[in-house]
Formats: structure tokens, sequence, C-alpha cells
């Protein structure tokens, strides 16, 4: 429930309205606009990295992470709700509150990762993650849907993007904040405080605190290549995220409604994609599954890159909706089965770092490209593609087995 709460934040904000805005009427369409956009997303995810490892130490020890995630649910909340007060000029404060709702976003999103192991069997971790992922699209396309229906009826009324974009935001606040109550409400921390846990962690502390992680987890070495190819692939699904609909609309002629029934269709995809592969994976074997939907990524960025019709954008289009879902299902489980139980929110600290180092790398690199060959979004796509396949080698040493024994008796130590 807390995934289909927060999803709309991503869809809706992120992707396919304020993103827009920001650029076209915030910032007045300037040539720097699109940079700040990216650089106040690169900044929030520079922050997330830093940071969650400590957060997540300090919730595994004081089993507080019900309680963080209380007041990161709080500060997205707020902060989507304040965008609604950004209007045209207002570009510093439009920088701030993307910043801080996406950090607190972010926050979130590692939080309640780490409740997984705590709700779901071993051999269901596939399956309760895909419930999550799949849940979390339908969450996006209703709040993206309740949006959309207010636009269309405020431009019937005649009112421009400042009159009704920031109600759209209020929405999504709305929407995110009502469905997360089901998750404040009724989720119970399972975790005990750890002995001895005291005190409040600062940005020193963060730093040592995130060395000393990296230094524990390198014990875990199927938890550190999984790191190292979420880290790799995660980038390419980034790239995805935040460029799809501008790729469609200036390389292959997509018109503005079309993309944003490609949106839905997106949604409906990676849906039906996190349910079908949650199933599938825990039958098939965890790392199977995430290497064939990697494989499914490499045709996405292929076909995409050489096809000029619409019609073959969409194939492109649903494959990379299947993938997205299941990919993002399958990372998440395997990353709950190679955690420690006793440093849950910890490691999965590491894992949202790795994801947030995606997140900057994967579109920097599709912009650096596109920027060094002119414009050519063709070839940037087209290289996006070496991100997944470097994603199916870091997986390829995985052993799950192995991996989890090493969980497992971290834990009887740590009982002893």
């Amino acid at each position: 429930m807390y995934d289909f709460a927060n999803s709309g934040y991503t869809t809706v904000v992120i992707t396919a309205v304020f993103a827009a805005y920001f650029v076209g009427a915030v910032a007045g369409g300037a040539d720097w606009a699109t940079f700040a956009w990216t650089a106040a997303l690169s900044a929030s995810h520079l922050i997330v990295m830093l940071t969650s490892p400590a957060m997540g130490a300090w919730a595994d020890q004081h089993a507080a992470k019900k309680r963080l995630l209380m007041l990161t649910t709080a500060g997205c909340v707020l902060a989507t709700a304040a965008l609604g007060l950004v209007g045209p000029g207002a570009v510093v404060l439009g920088v701030v509150l993307l910043i801080v709702s996406n950090v607190f976003y972010a926050w979130g999103e590692s939080l309640v990762a780490a409740f997984l192991p705590e709700l779901a069997r071993p051999q269901a971790m596939g399956r309760v993650s895909g419930w999550g992922w799949g849940l979390g699209y339908v969450g996006g396309m209703l709040a993206l849907g309740l949006c959309l229906a207010y636009v269309l009826w405020a431009q019937g009324q005649g009112q421009k993007a400042e009159q009704f974009v920031p109600v759209t935001m209020w929405i999504t606040a709305a929407v995110f904040a009502l469905a997360a109550l089901f998750t404040l409400a009724l989720l119970r921390e399972r975790a005990v405080p750890q002995a001895g846990a005291a005190g409040s962690v600062g940005l020193r502390e963060s730093f040592q605190r995130l060395r000393q992680t990296f230094r524990e987890a390198r014990r875990y070495q199927d938890f550190m290549w999984l790191l190292a190819c979420v880290a790799a692939y995660q980038g390419g699904v980034a790239v995805a995220i935040a460029l799809a609909a501008i790729y469609a609309e200036q390389v292959i002629g997509f018109v503005q409604q079309e993309t944003m029934v490609l949106i839905f269709v997106l949604n409906i995809a990676a849906a039906l994609g996190a349910l079908a592969f949650g199933h599938w994976q825990d039958r098939l074997g965890h790392k199977l599954a995430l290497g064939i939907t990697l494989v499914g990524w490499m045709a996405t960025c292929i076909i995409a890159a050489v096809t000029t019709t619409k019609g073959g954008f969409w194939y492109a289009a649903v494959i990379a909706g299947v993938c997205m879902g299941s990919s993002q299902s399958a990372g998440r489980a395997m990353a709950g089965m190679l955690a420690p139980a006793a440093q849950l929110a910890e490691f999965f600290g590491l894992w949202t770092f790795a994801t947030r180092v995606a997140s900057i790398a994967g579109p920097l690199s599709y912009g650096a490209i596109t920027w060094m060959t002119g414009g050519n979004q063709r070839l940037a796509i087209g290289c996006t593609a070496v991100l997944f396949v470097l994603g199916l080698v870091l997986l390829l040493p995985v052993n799950m087995a192995r991996g989890r024994a090493a969980a497992d008796s971290a834990g009887l130590s740590a009982a002893q």
C-alpha cells in the first residue's frame, strides 16, 4: 500500500506534469532551465546517497523504521503540496522544494523496502515485492488520472498552466497522504532496539557510517555483486523514466495527447510485469528472472534506437513497461534475501545509495552523448543498452544460495 501511495509523486511531479511546468513556465523556457531541473534532481540524489546508510543504521539500532517512515511521508507530502506555491519566475523556490520533496521520497522508499524481509518468507520475497511494485504503478495511474481529469476540465474553463498545475500538486499530495494512512496505521514494527543504541547521527557520522557499512557489506560478496549490478542497470531504468516522453516527442514525433496515453500504457505494462514476475521469479529463481528482464531492456533500447514509426516505438514502450516493473521487483527481492536480518535498514540504505548513483549517472551519460553528438538521441538510447549489458555481466557472479547462507549465518552470530 505504501508503494501505491508514493508512486503518484514520481509519476506526476518527476515525469508527467511538474517537470515540463518547471522548464516552460517557472523558468520561462530559458536555455538553462533543463539543466537546472536535472541539477536539482542530481543534488537530491546526492543527499540521499550520503545519508541513507546512516539513517538505515540508526533505524536498525533503535527499531525505528516506522517512526522514520512517518516523518519522511509527512515531509514529502508537505513539500509536494508546497510545490503548488511555485509560480512563474520562482526558480529558487521550485528548486529547493523539488530537492526537499525528492529527498523525503527517497528516504521513505528505502525505509519501506527494509520492511520486506519482515513481511515475506524467503520463498515468497519476489511475490510480495511484485505486489508492491504492481500496486505502485496502479497508484501512479490513479494520481495521474485524477490530475489529467482536472487539467482537461481546467483547460476547458480557459485556465493557464500557472493556475491548474498547482492544483495537481495538491491532488498528488492528498492521494499520497490518504493512501499512506493504511501503512502508517496497520504496519507493525517487528524489530527490537539493539543494545547500546543511543545518540544521533550527524553529517560527519553519516560519512563515517557510510564507509563502515561498505566495509561490513564487503563480507557479503553476493550482496556486493548485486549492488554493482543494480548501480549499472538502474542507470538505464533512470533514463527510461526521465527521458521516455522527451524521446517519444522529439525523435518519434508523438504529440502531447499520445504521450499521455503512452505513460498510462507504460504504467499498465509495468504493473502487470511486476505482478507476473513477482510470482514467476520465486519459481524461476530471482537471478534468472532478473537476467531475463535485463535482456528485455537491451531489446527495448535497440528497438527504440532503430525504429522510425510510432508503431515500432509502441513495441519498445510495452517491453520497457514490463521490464521496468519486473526488474525493480526482482532487484528489491534479491536485496531482501541477501541482507543480514539485523541490518536490514542499513543494507537497504546501501541499495538506495546504488540506485541514486545510477539515477545520476544514467541520465547524465545520455545527456552527454546527446550533447557531444549534436543532438543524436538515437545514438544515446542505443548506448544506454550498454548499461544493461554491464548489469547482466555483474549479475553472473551472484550466487543466491551462498549469499542467503551468509546472511543467515550473520543472524545466528548476532543471536549468540
